[in-house]
């Protein structure tokens, strides 16, 4: 159950006892919540170097008195809500580091006749008492001299010793649940000079004529009052601000849920008669007034609050404020009516002409104005306003024009169901909230304006940066925002804040270049990265703006797609070029025409053969074909018929066609070889046609005439069926010597005939 560093938790483990091998390494032990009833002294024996030990919620009835003994490190212990039924002073006294103590809820009734904090002099906060808890003695706190915080559950105390807390000097604050009023005014005659903060739950306050500081002498010490879930009676409300007058230190006054059984019909000749308090901040949260419409307007408590600060009245039914007490707040500088029922028709009444004259900040909001014109309008009686809250009332419309107070700095105008935003919002703000209002646009012109809250509305882009030249932070969470760039982030050259947290980022390829360069963002986003989420494309929904990297593909398609088509034009020129060069349209009509030849029989019938041979040569062999090898054999008696390409050939029909027919009407074809012949082109194509029928091993029709000598293996390849015929086939070599010329035409023309 132990961590690295030394924290083990075995709270609600069902132990019935504490675990046995605790070792010196252990500086945090969790055993809250299990069936723990008893602490031996050896079962923390060996954790000398434990700082904290949580033993809250056990059902421990009994501590040995050596148990603590070797805990001189521990600074925090929590026995609370067990089974104590008493304290001992030995349990503590070695615990000389120990500065929280908490021992509330357990059945306690008494601390005993002694100190049993005496040796805690280090001790920071100290929580006491429960139910049953009903007796406080003198040297009960003896030796704490200073607590940060003490906490008494005294809701059943019925007897205090006068003096029992004086022992301790100084107490910053302080709780105390207690239903007693009869020892209420001991308590506090007590703390006057010790405490800083008191709170005080669960009182029924007393109507009682003594002084609360009878025989104190000053200084007092005690600043702040807290009164939470008190119940107050119109008589004894007046016996108290009469009493509170003589603590000249108290500056602060609270009432949380408490009730006033009555209708404001103070004692405001006595209170008047008293001194003059010096209380500056009064808070009034959650007042309970039955028959509150019935409330008296407090006519007489004028003289009372012309020293008054700060004044908080929330969640109390307030309506209205009498003008005349109004103009009575001479010197209040903050005023916070939230969550009343303040409305335009009773808000001429409470702010009325010179009501409030110092007033810097109001709070309005939560009330029930319907008016934004007619509030503007009776808020401009308040010269001296800077701030305004009228968040969260139902105006609806907002009007184009308006006059506010001229020093008016901050305005909150949230959730207020405005549908748009005009010249009404005045130019002087330096603080503009407009959140929750389903805004689309937002263009005011305000100069001063430094920070401006758009929070919940329905704004798709960044609002321009131009209307605000000074805006230092800028919120538009929770909007319709898909994107911002890098220009419209620029624009606003004083921007330290920007909340764009909680939008559905479209996370395009430009808006994550400009998040992953933009080295300033992670310093002005507020919740970066982890508010940040891209809502499409769908393949990164849910992930981190700031981790998503998509791929070259995804970023530019356009300019992908426009390379692949020119990558592709380009390869097609290419093949175009290229096949230009090599001719490739000629072997694709030469496929074709071979497909047609094949279908064709192989030799065509007797009455169509019109020449005797189909002569293939170069036209670089040409004169020696045309007036060597033509004349010899045209000549020849009888004569032989020749086909020549030059004349024979049909003009204007396809050159393949005629190449094709020549080879079929002839019943030889003669090959003219040389280099030239092995060179050309046209020659391979005469070939190639005629390879199918001309070159089957088993077919004579082909007379090879070698013109000059070459070599088979200088044949390129293409020629591979003439390579192959030289191979395996006796040709006719063309001989330089006259008288041998005589037995090469003999040959040829035996080899024509046959």
């Amino acid at each position: 159950s132990c961590d690295a560093s030394h924290l083990c938790n075995c709270s609600s483990m069902g132990l019935e006892f504490i675990p046995p091998g605790l070792t010196a390494k252990i500086t945090v032990l969790n055993l809250a919540h299990n069936r723990i009833k008893h602490i031996q002294s050896q079962d923390l024996q060996q954790a000398v170097n434990l700082k904290t030990l949580l033993l809250q919620s056990n059902e421990i009835s009994s501590i040995d008195e050596d148990s603590f003994q070797s805990l001189e490190k521990l600074e925090l212990l929590d026995l609370s809500n067990n089974s104590l039924a008493h304290l001992s002073p030995v349990w503590f006294g070695h615990l000389f580091s120990l500065q929280h103590l908490h021992l509330q809820g357990n059945s306690y009734r008494d601390l005993g006749q002694s100190s049993p904090f005496s040796r805690l002099r280090n001790l920071s906060s100290l929580h006491l008492g429960n139910p049953q808890f009903s007796v406080i003695r003198q040297g009960n706190f003896e030796g704490i001299e200073f607590l940060h915080k003490l906490w008494i559950d005294g809701s059943n105390l019925s007897q205090y010793e006068q003096g029992s807390l004086k022992s301790i000097k100084e107490i910053n604050h302080m709780i105390i649940n207690l239903r007693n009023s009869n020892i209420f005014s001991e308590i506090i005659r007590d703390l006057v000079h010790s405490v800083t903060w008191l709170e005080v739950a669960e009182i029924k306050l007393p109507v009682e004529k003594k002084s609360l500081v009878q025989n104190s002498t000053r200084p007092f010490r005690i600043q702040k009052l807290t009164f939470k879930e008190a119940l107050f009676t119109d008589q004894s409300i007046s016996q108290t601000i009469v009493s509170l007058k003589e603590v000249t230190s108290l500056k602060e006054l609270q009432a949380i849920n408490c009730a006033l059984e009555g209708k404001g019909i103070w004692n405001t000749k006595e209170i008047a008669r008293s001194r003059q308090s010096f209380v500056e901040t009064i808070t009034i949260i959650k007042a309970v007034i039955q028959n509150f419409h019935l409330f008296f307007d407090l006519e007489g408590m004028e003289s009372q609050i012309n020293k008054l600060k700060r004044l908080t009245i929330a969640s109390s039914n307030v309506f209205m404020v009498p003008c005349n007490l109004a103009r009575n707040f001479s010197s209040l500088l903050y005023l916070d009516f939230h969550d009343n029922l303040l409305a335009n028709n009773r808000l001429n009444e409470t702010i009325c002409e010179r009501s409030w004259p110092s007033l810097q900040t109001l709070n309005l909001s939560q009330n029930s104005l319907k008016s934004l014109e007619l509030t503007a309008e009776y808020i401009l009686r308040l010269p001296k306003l800077n701030n305004l809250d009228i968040s969260q009332n139902n105006f609806v419309e907002i009007p184009d024009e308006c006059k506010w107070p001229k020093h008016l700095k901050y305005l909150n105008l949230s959730s207020t169901q405005i549908p748009k935003v005009t010249a009404c919002i005045p130019e002087s703000l330096e603080v503009l909230d407009v959140s929750g209002n389903n805004l689309k646009e937002f263009g005011r012109r305000l100069p001063s304006l430094k920070e401006l809250y758009l929070t919940r509305n329905q704004l798709k882009t960044l609002p321009g940066a131009a209307p605000f030249p000074n805006l230092v932070s800028l919120s538009v969470r929770r909007n319709k925002l898909n994107s911002f760039s890098k220009e419209e982030f620029e624009s606003f050259r004083r921007m330290e804040l920007l909340d764009a947290s909680d939008n559905n980022f479209i996370c395009s390829c430009e808006f994550l270049s400009f998040v992953h360069h933009e080295a300033r963002l992670a310093q002005v986003l507020v919740g970066w990265p982890d508010k940040y989420v891209c809502d499409s494309p769908l393949a990164v929904r849910g992930a981190q703006v700031g981790a998503v990297h998509l791929s070259l593909m995804e970023c530019h398609r356009s300019l992908v797609v426009s390379l692949i088509c020119v990558l592709v034009f380009l390869v097609i020129l290419l093949l175009v070029a290229v096949g230009y060069k090599y001719h490739v349209v000629w072997y694709l009509r030469m496929t074709w025409a071979w497909l047609q030849a094949k279908r064709k029989p192989k030799r065509a019938p007797p009455k169509d053969v019109c020449y005797d041979a189909f002569v293939s040569y170069s036209e670089n062999d040409s004169e020696w074909v045309e007036n060597t090898m033509v004349q010899e054999l045209e000549q020849a008696c009888p004569p032989f018929r020749l086909c020549l390409h030059k004349r024979d050939f049909v003009p204007g029909k396809w050159i393949v066609d005629n190449i094709i027919d020549s080879i079929e009407k002839s019943r030889k074809t003669l090959f003219v070889l040389s280099e030239h012949f092995v060179q050309s082109e046209w020659c391979k194509y005469e070939l190639d046609f005629s390879h199918f029928r001309l070159f089957d091993e088993n077919n004579d029709a082909a007379i090879l005439i070698l013109l000059e000598p070459i070599q088979s293996k200088a044949i390129p390849k293409r020629f591979c069926k003439l390579r192959k015929i030289m191979n395996t086939k006796t040709y006719l070599e063309w001989p330089l010597e006259e008288e041998q010329q005589q037995v090469f035409w003999f040959n040829l023309k035996i080899a024509l005939r046959s």
